[in-house]
């Protein structure tokens, strides 16, 4: 297996980023929702470890970072840089695809991993049609299939979360996962969503400023990816994380936080209620 080869992300928690920085003010109505988002994320994982897939969902990660600071339940969250969108999935070669398992393995991911004790995964990244989680679940089963570790273990464990773009509520209702054939293989509750306001969705997936670029199948092996970036995008990207990183930590988004979880039916959950009390300001 080649060495991992992962994409160079400043720290938001360090307090000596300097003049990589500048103030940030994020509207209170975007963090308002952000913090809404990140209570039903956490809810409605589970009490696994959350993996934030791609770059899309790195708002919701940096806001749960601040919250969950200074709390035993921090090291629940995890970034996972990867773009497996649409085609880039498909027809892996086999140098690829050693470099994604490497790249994998180095944050905590394999089948094995999975299968085993401790908390199990739930994979979460803004959604459209699922392609993402489609390709990583292909590429799982594979690895799994490679191993020979036991592939019903390993589904058993996994979950994925989608966060949606807020439609119109019917049995009508277009839910991307009624039309992917691979939800199949998953236990009934393994594909859970949630909704967010459509121009938030927007603004996350397709117009936000973001620390580094898209990790797709091209830069897996690039060690270009390793080295910090400082350039005017990249700076004004981590002074937004860094602006929602302390927002997190703050008494008004934490009770909000707090008021959105006891909202949630897996608030009855021992597990959360103990999370819960934890971050209560």
């Amino acid at each position: 297996m080649p060495e991992p080869n992962l994409p160079f992300r400043w720290d938001v928690e360090n307090d000596r980023l300097g003049t990589l920085t500048e103030h940030a003010d994020p509207d209170r109505s975007h963090v308002d929702d952000l913090t809404a988002c990140a209570a039903k994320v956490l809810a409605r994982g589970g009490d696994r470890d959350l993996y934030f897939v791609g770059r899309s969902p790195d708002s919701v990660h940096d806001l749960l970072r601040g919250i969950l600071a200074d709390t035993p339940h921090r090291d629940r969250l995890h970034r996972l840089p990867l773009s497996l969108f649409g085609r880039d999935g498909d027809a892996l070669t086999a140098a690829e695809r050693a470099q994604l398992r490497a790249n994998l393995t180095a944050q905590g991911i394999t089948p094995a991993r999975i299968a085993g004790g401790g908390r199990a995964a739930v994979f979460c990244d803004l959604v459209a049609a699922g392609s993402t989680f489609e390709n990583l679940h292909r590429e799982l089963r594979a690895w799994s299939a490679d191993d020979r570790t036991d592939w019903n273990r390993v589904r058993a464990r996994l979950r994925y979360l989608g966060i949606v773009a807020r439609g119109k509520t019917s049995p009508n209702t277009w839910r991307w996962q009624q039309h992917a054939p691979w939800v199949g293989d998953l236990s009934p509750r393994a594909v859970r969503n949630v909704s967010v306001p459509g121009w938030l969705w927007s603004l996350l997936g397709d117009h936000q400023p973001k620390t580094e670029p898209s990790f797709r199948r091209d830069r897996w092996a690039d060690p270009e990816v390793t080295r910090p970036r400082r350039d005017d995008r990249t700076r004004a990207a981590l002074s937004l994380a860094r602006a929602l990183y302390e927002q997190g930590r703050t008494p008004r988004v934490r009770a909000a936080f707090h008021t959105a979880l006891t909202a949630e039916p897996a608030f009855r959950d021992p597990w959360l209620r103990t999370l819960a009390h934890d971050i209560r300001p």
